[in-house]
């Protein structure tokens, strides 16, 4: 077993979460950690809460099994190829799955989160905003959800640019099942990542987790239609919170797919209405 599977394992182990995870994290950093593979029982739990220490006796040797056996392809924390971005934020993520080139981690990145229900606006809007920003050479990423997610991505296709995907299911999983072509085809072009073990279905908790590696793995977040307390709203939130520019197009009063961009730009987001205001903060926030 070597340090990567040993991580994979931490991962696996019920009632190991990314605040244990984060702190194994930072002991590996000050060289603390055991150097033997696999590391024991006892260890694992004199650095986990008490809660949890009946779930991990119960599931950490068949996580260790599980991790020498895995068949996925995927990364962790002390990767070289590991993007700096992403490990510059609160809690982040110690394995990733993914499909795809990992080269698209080396690029210049925007995310563009908005309303599943988006309107002719926020369409027109990103056919304004990203064409000259994807020729730029920056990768645009985006959960894959309905609405201003896959209309981004879309946007990328056509422009031949460079897709990211983070997802809240396993690689393998199409959620929803609409989106299966689209996802195939970003993992031929681009990138789909996933801290979830392929097989894993969608789970509600699943999804604002994700958020966090959206937000953490771009320059800037651009937000494109977004309702009043909307999952968008909370990526943009994550990146201010991770110092990272929130980008908001503005829209009209009377447009409930409009009230959180205003908010956002009532509590001070950058308003864009061109690509140059995109690719500035873009490049600016790349060259830190």
């Amino acid at each position: 077993m070597n340090l990567n599977q040993q991580l994979l394992a931490i991962h696996l182990t019920q009632g190991i979460g990314t605040a244990t995870t984060s702190y194994i994290i930072k002991l590996i950093n000050e060289d603390v950690t055991p150097t033997v593979y696999p590391w024991s029982l006892d260890f694992l739990l004199k650095i986990a809460k008490p809660t949890y220490h009946n779930r991990i006796r119960a599931s950490y040797a068949g996580a260790l099994r599980q991790a020498q056996a895995v068949n996925a392809s995927y990364i962790t924390f002390f990767d070289a190829v590991y993007p700096q971005r992403l490990r510059e934020i609160f809690e982040p993520p110690m394995i990733l799955f993914y499909a795809g080139r990992l080269d698209a981690l080396k690029l210049p990145s925007l995310s563009v989160v908005g309303t599943r229900q988006a309107t002719s606006y926020g369409m027109s809007t990103l056919r304004h905003m990203l064409p000259d920003v994807i020729n730029a050479g920056v990768a645009i990423v985006s959960g894959l959800a309905q609405g201003i997610d896959v209309m981004s991505h879309q946007i990328t296709f056509a422009h031949q640019g460079v897709p990211i995907a983070v997802i809240g299911t396993g690689i393998d999983i199409f959620y929803p099942r609409r989106n299966e072509s689209l996802q195939k085809q970003i993992a031929l072009q681009g990138l789909v990542l996933s801290e979830y073990m392929p097989g894993t279905g969608p789970q509600r908790s699943h999804f604002p987790a994700r958020n966090r590696i959206i937000a953490g793995l771009s320059s800037a977040t651009l937000v494109v239609e977004a309702k009043n307390k909307s999952g968008s709203l909370i990526t943009a939130n994550i990146a201010l919170q991770n110092n990272r520019e929130v980008l908001a197009v503005p829209g009209s009063i009377f447009s409930e797919t409009s009230r959180g961009t205003n908010e956002l730009l009532s509590l001070g987001a950058k308003l864009v209405t061109q690509p140059r205001d995109i690719q500035d903060s873009v490049q600016l926030l790349d060259t830190i």
